[in-house]
């Protein structure tokens, strides 16, 4: 008798001003409170273009901004080099001769190799991810079995197959606009390669001397990515890119806590905006913090992405 008088008069306390109002209060605060919970997972500051964030463990997204748009890639595309050299299982101390046909494949871009002389594949293709040596990337390329032709197939093919629909290749070197992706297919690019552990080492090195024969000698290389050239220990895996159309580009496995964090950024204003972005993604990990981005970065983003969405 006493649960029922109870519930009387609970009922009759949610139809006062008192009681409906505690009831809107109560949803308004759990409504707010998961429209606040999506918020802060999208709610991020960045000055690239396109971006994403995936957690490697459960590869769950944590941020993308603009991760569908395809657009040129720059020098990341050595990742998918290095990939294709891995997987062919092509000897690393086997001696690469630096031809002339390197050199007009890249449209004699600058290079200190010097044409005509040796070093092994292994010390070639660490120079090409650490340092992005172009010359490198197209021997490489070149001393494939088929040649480049058969290289750049191979390219396309394993792109295929780890399910980046969007992206096409068609040189070793990241020198075309028209090696072009998405961050959304370059974070599976980025997964894929983690799993090679020479790619992550190669792409970590700080600083490395090649010695070249005929005729010998010696050409130091720093890394592009500038913080493992400053001895950052939560970088596990970078590549750095950069063209006129492409912008400054940055990929990167990177610690932050108890998580490895694929990072992509694509097309940003400044030399160090990517890394710039990458600290704001680290913060905002740790803290929720925003992050800010410079009026001048934010300006070049608004008029890069107007002009991707007219090329889409």
């Amino acid at each position: 008798m006493k649960n029922f008088i109870l519930k009387i008069v609970c009922f009759a306390l949610c139809l006062t001003p008192f009681g409906v109002a505690l009831s809107a209060s109560t949803s308004t605060s759990s409504n707010t409170a998961s429209k606040s919970s999506s918020q802060n997972k999208k709610s991020l500051n960045l000055a690239s273009v396109s971006s994403i964030v995936v957690d490697i463990k459960n590869q769950s997204v944590l941020f993308e901004k603009n991760s569908n748009i395809v657009m040129p890639i720059a020098s990341l595309t050595k990742l998918m080099t290095a990939m294709v050299i891995f997987d062919a299982k092509l000897s690393l101390k086997e001696k690469i001769r630096f031809a002339k046909e390197d050199k007009t494949s890249i449209n004699n871009y600058f290079s200190r190799i010097r044409i005509e002389s040796e070093l092994s594949r292994g010390d070639v293709l660490r120079v090409a991810l650490m340092s992005s040596e172009n010359l490198a990337a197209s021997a490489l390329g070149r001393t494939y079995p088929g040649g480049t032709v058969a290289f750049v197939e191979a390219m396309n093919k394993k792109a295929k197959a780890l399910g980046m629909n969007n992206s096409h290749f068609v040189n070793s070197t990241g020198l075309s606009e028209k090696n072009v992706s998405t961050a959304s297919d370059l974070s599976k690019m980025v997964v894929a390669a983690s799993k090679y552990p020479l790619i992550k080492e190669y792409t970590t090195t700080k600083v490395f001397t090649a010695r070249f024969k005929r005729p010998r000698y010696i050409l130091g290389y720093t890394n592009t990515n500038v913080l493992v050239r400053s001895g950052h220990k939560d970088v596990k895996l970078s590549k750095t890119g950069y063209l006129d159309e492409a912008g400054r580009c940055l990929v990167m496995l990177r610690k932050v806590g108890n998580k490895d964090l694929v990072m992509v950024f694509l097309d940003s204003f400044g030399k160090r905006s990517p890394i710039g972005d990458s600290n704001r993604v680290k913060k905002w990990v740790q803290t929720g913090s925003k992050g800010k981005v410079a009026k001048s970065a934010s300006n070049y983003a608004k008029v890069r992405l107007a002009y991707y969405s007219k090329e889409q």
